[in-house]
């Protein structure tokens, strides 16, 4: 986990829930530890409780019931403005009547800093986001992509400890958004600050982040760093919301040392890991199309039929028909170990049992 070795639990929620109508529980019980410096992305689909928890931490919510730390003091009754917390959002927020340094310096003179003082700091932040000499300009003159340079830049130009960020890149093209990516994260990595991510682009989460909290129906499905998340989903949803996966039915057999044996409902019999699954019953299977393997002599062997390819570049995507499903996905590298596939054509596929996990059937 990247950090400055400062507390592990720099900012905690502690059994927070949240509702609107004294009924429904947007989030649940929520016990989550973000280490101070660190980069935490939460990731979910709409209506999830990612967004609710973050504007309980900036204090635009009250939380129903628990507690939420800041740096070990509670803050559930400190305003916002008096949180010190930086917030970047995706509309930018902008004052469009000040110039990009005047909104810049906005932040500073509320903390009633000197005149020179604030100078200082708002042509260090600009500098930052190589948004120098932009100072004298008007948000309605800049582009998606400076706006949200300002934006970041005000956020930060105050040197807060922590940092939220509710969907900043949204707006902004794919090009564009995928440079700030990495923009953002190279600045997180030389300034140490905290920063509190919300997206529901899982590409994003994996780019951006030290660890990921991915959310379902207001609570943490699963909390790990990206490559974890994605090598090693706990669940079915995690594996179905992070990256590309194949999912097939199957019945558990039996298990023996951490591998189940499951018949497909096809009725072909395969192995897989034994991750979040019961010792009989319904279970579905997960496995990477990077993962599959297009050979005859491949473990776990089943028949394939192609269905459709796409040339990507790097990779060739190809459908296939496998076990009764037609949206079962492999990705072949673009290499000439790899003999030409043919629409209409039979091929082999497999994988390797450590590479296909046994999900809950959910």
């Amino acid at each position: 986990m990247a950090g400055t070795g400062g507390s592990d639990e720099f900012v905690v929620f502690d059994q927070v829930q949240k509702s609107y109508d004294g009924e429904t529980l947007v989030v649940k019980n929520l016990n989550l530890s973000i280490a101070q410096g660190e980069f935490l992305t939460m990731l979910g689909p709409s209506g999830s409780g990612k967004t609710t928890c973050l504007m309980m931490l900036a204090g635009f919510e009250t939380s129903t019931h628990g507690e939420i730390r800041l740096a070990g003091k509670p803050i559930n009754n400190i305003p916002p403005h008096k949180r010190g917390i930086g917030m970047v959002f995706q509309n930018y927020a902008l004052f469009p009547h000040m110039t990009v340094a005047e909104n810049l310096a906005f932040p500073l003179q509320v903390r009633k800093m000197t005149k020179a003082v604030t100078r200082d700091k708002v042509s260090k932040a600009l500098d930052m986001v190589q948004m120098g000499e932009f100072g004298d300009r008007r948000p309605s003159q800049l582009s998606g992509g400076q706006q949200q340079r300002v934006a970041l830049a005000r956020a930060l130009v105050f040197e807060p400890q922590l940092v939220l960020m509710d969907e900043p890149l949204g707006a902004l093209d794919k090009q564009l958004r995928e440079h700030m990516q990495y923009e953002i994260k190279h600045i997180h990595e030389r300034l140490g600050v905290t920063v509190v991510y919300v997206t529901h682009d899982q590409s994003e989460a994996l780019t951006m982040s030290d660890r990921i909290a991915v959310f379902d129906d207001g609570v943490i499905q699963q909390l790990a760093p990206p490559a974890v998340l994605y090598e090693k989903p706990e669940n079915a949803f995690v594996a179905s919301f992070i990256g590309e996966n194949n999912k097939l039915r199957a019945n558990i057999d039996s298990i023996s040392n951490g591998v189940a044996s499951v018949t497909i409902d096809s009725g072909d019999k395969v192995q897989a890991l034994a991750v979040n699954c019961g010792d009989t019953g319904n279970t579905m299977l997960s496995i990477r199309p990077e993962r599959v393997l297009l050979s005859a002599d491949a473990p776990n062997r089943l028949d394939g039929k192609v269905l459709e390819l796409i040339y990507l570049g790097d990779h060739i995507r190809c459908r296939m028909a496998v076990a009764g499903h037609d949206e079962f996905i492999v990705k072949v590298p673009n290499s000439s170990d790899h003999a030409a596939l043919n629409v209409g054509e039979s091929c082999p596929i497999g994988w390797v049992t450590e590479d296909c996990r046994a999900l809950d059937a959910a």
